[in-house]
């Protein structure tokens, strides 16, 4: 065999998998693409709000903070704002109980961001969300898979899978590699690698996020502004290199694909955003878009699959990838492995893949 384990993703799933399990053997990851992480996890927003998701995202994104606060400068300060307008009170409260928040008068709330507009009604604050150095936290991982041995391949695109004696023949990249066990973490295209592995798709959706980057409102300083939701999730804006990003916060259904931005959607988003500031947006810096993949339930997909225990999944992040990706790959790791988890039982039970099958 080539090797023991052969991961199939470079994004922040199959990487921080791949570091997990290097040390327990030898370790190829495949990336169809010439770089790591350019989908999805090249495109996330890069917060840490460990409040954020469904109840077994947020177990997992609460377990990963201790491994963020051990990585020297993976987090800094960010903090959250909620707005909301006069007719938006009741969802507004509900939301900002979810988060955790505590509601400010709209007068604090533009001392703090000072573009806030008169449609604001509003105003919820909380401090814990931090940005995440999405770069140093993917190149930490990669530097502890590569420590322990691990080959990385980029350019190199699964095109088939077949069950051989003591494993599976993949080929990739037009070199068959074999491999006693898969890791399946290829994002929008997992099910597709299930399928060509010989395993019923599970029916993960990927869904289109856009985004623009828009220069400074009204020239301020943006370094230390939280990152703003409008009620119900309808746009966000996070500060970034000076500039500001703004997503309309779209789900469109997708094919899995190289995702771009819509300019109708984006334009109907940035017109959300614009109500609820005083300051319009003139120009684009940029724009782009990512597909953000999730599971029937919206959960996140990870361990063996009860049909095939040697057919690994990482897979459904959506928008949690990283966030969750320190207690996410160790779990992956302790299934894979037939090691106790050091997850309460029922969290681990929500994780499984067997809830599908």
């Amino acid at each position: 065999m080539d090797c023991d384990f052969l991961v199939i993703g470079g994004g922040i799933a199959g990487v921080s998998a791949a570091a997990r399990l290097a040390p327990e053997g030898r370790v190829v990851l495949v990336e169809a693409e010439g770089a790591l992480a350019h989908h999805a996890s090249g495109r996330s927003a890069a917060l840490y709000e460990p409040r954020y998701g469904l109840a077994p995202v947020v177990g997992l994104s609460l377990e990963s903070e201790a491994y963020f606060r051990a990585a020297e400068g993976v987090l800094s300060p960010r903090g959250l704002m909620v707005v909301a307008r006069a007719d938006q009170e009741a969802e507004f409260a509900t939301e900002i109980t979810g988060f955790g928040m505590e509601r400010i008068s709209v007068a604090a709330a533009r001392e703090i961001v000072p573009v806030l507009g008169e449609a604001v009604a509003f105003a919820a604050f909380a401090d814990h969300a931090w940005d995440i150095d999405t770069d140093l936290l993917l190149q930490g991982f990669l530097r502890t898979a590569r420590g322990h041995g691990a080959e990385v391949r980029v350019k190199s695109p699964v095109t088939a899978i077949a069950r051989v004696a003591g494993g599976w023949g993949v080929t990739a990249g037009g070199e068959v590699i074999s491999a006693r066990r898969l890791v399946n973490a290829a994002g929008a295209w997992v099910d597709q690698v299930a399928v060509m592995a010989g395993l019923p798709a599970i029916g993960f959706t990927p869904y289109r996020r856009s985004m623009a980057r828009i220069p400074a409102p009204g020239g301020h300083d943006v370094s230390r502004w939280p990152m703003l939701f409008g009620c119900g999730e309808s746009w966000y804006a996070k500060p970034d290199a000076g500039a500001l990003i703004v997503s309309p916060a779209e789900e469109h259904l997708m094919e899995p694909h190289d995702a771009w931005a819509d300019d109708m959607v984006l334009a109907e988003g940035l017109a959300r955003y614009e109500e609820m500031v005083s300051e319009p947006v003139t120009r684009l810096i940029s724009s782009w878009a990512g597909l953000r993949t999730f599971a029937p339930d919206r959960v996140l997909c990870l361990g063996p699959d009860p049909l095939d225990r040697d057919f690994i999944w990482s897979a459904g992040q959506g928008g949690y990838g990283f966030q969750t990706s320190p207690a996410a790959s160790q779990l992956v790791a302790d299934l894979a492995l037939g090691r106790a988890p050091g997850l309460a039982a029922e969290l681990v039970a929500a994780l499984r893949v067997d809830r599908f099958r």
